[in-house]
């Protein structure tokens, strides 16, 4: 995992989508892909840029990758924003 900053990652409406869709379990890249108007490989890039930023993470089975939300990337950005309300 890189640094990248998790608030330019969910700055895309498509992959605010695919959270929303891993926030209710995990999913492969097909998965994802029949529910977005978009091609596989650019939800691989999707998750790529997510998996950067620490907010979802990979597990193999088999053959297949399954995708999930990762909630330290979350508990981190939860933590910046919190010192606004407090």
């Amino acid at each position: 995992m890189t640094n990248a900053d998790p608030f330019m990652a969910i700055a895309d409406p498509n992959r605010r989508h695919i959270l929303e869709d891993l926030r209710r379990g995990a999913k492969t890249v097909n998965d994802l892909a029949s529910r977005l108007p978009i091609s596989r490989p650019a939800v691989s890039q999707h998750l790529k840029a997510l998996l950067d930023a620490g907010l979802v993470e990979v597990t193999a089975e088999g053959t297949r990758r399954f995708y999930s939300v990762r909630r330290p990337g979350f508990d981190r950005m939860n933590l910046w924003l919190d010192q606004f309300w407090s």
